[in-house]
């Protein structure tokens, strides 16, 4: 799927903050802290982490990337961080009291697979996001108003694709075997600094970014024209106010 290999440092400064919008909404799904044990499952830089560290959870976050884990590791000192990731967690059955994993489950080759070790190791409840609604539909915008193709990006096989909705998503969780699943759809506005949106595609982070990467110059100059027509048409004051939609689903057990 998507690689993110050597964008902890754009990603941190970019998307990272939008990610952490779905802070609130998991936090109420998990329950209350408590000091019990959690899981964070692509922990990405380490901010969500933080977060509920601060909330009162024991966190452990877990992140494959290293230079993800870099910047953590800067920036959350006290952070306990370890490097792993879906499909095998490097941890045993029913090792915390519950489990996320933020944006991750849309990134895995096999989701379900990925569900699945979460259940396995945690032993209360199982917490996860995808989008709804990306930020796949500003750059769309950006590369349509640069006169380039649309960016396809890989797809998963047939048999592990599912529906981008809170439907699927809920089929995801329990075809993976996840109990009394329920899924919320959250809607929220990132106020978003353009010049971070253009670090992300210059380091690049997710689709934007590995299209950018694969753009001649005279190519990415379009895409800068692109770039600058499409905030243009989106800002308010200084920010770019931006509508992003996720579905949070929790299997409930424990």
């Amino acid at each position: 799927m998507k690689a993110w290999d050597g964008v902890g440092e754009a990603y941190a400064a970019s998307y990272a903050a939008l990610c952490a919008g779905t802070f609130e909404f998991l936090t109420a799904a998990l329950g209350p802290a408590e000091g019990r044990g959690l899981l964070d499952v692509g922990a990405g830089e380490g901010r969500l982490a933080s977060r509920f560290a601060r909330r009162g959870w024991d966190v452990t976050a877990c992140e494959p990337e290293p230079t993800m884990r870099a910047v953590a590791h800067r920036e959350y000192p006290t952070l306990r961080i370890v490097e792993g990731g879906p499909p095998t967690l490097p941890f045993g059955d029913g090792s915390f009291d519950a489990a996320v994993a933020n944006f991750v489950l849309n990134h895995v080759s096999s989701p379900r697979t990925a569900a699945r070790e979460l259940g396995r190791v945690a032993r209360g409840p199982v917490a996860a996001t995808i989008w709804t609604r990306s930020p796949s539909w500003f750059w769309a915008e950006v590369v349509e108003r640069a006169g380039l193709p649309p960016y396809a990006g890989e797809r998963l096989p047939a048999e592990e694709d599912f529906a981008r909705t809170p439907d699927g998503f809920a089929d995801v969780l329990t075809g993976a075997g996840l109990p009394e699943v329920v899924v919320t759809e959250h809607t929220w506005t990132w106020e978003a600094d353009p010049g971070a949106l253009w670090t992300s595609v210059e380091g690049g982070v997710a689709g934007a970014g590995a299209q950018y990467a694969l753009l001649s110059t005279a190519e990415r100059r379009r895409f800068r024209a692109g770039f600058e027509e499409t905030v243009a048409a989106h800002r308010v004051g200084t920010v770019l106010p931006l509508e992003h939609c996720a579905a949070v689903a929790v299997s409930r057990r424990g």
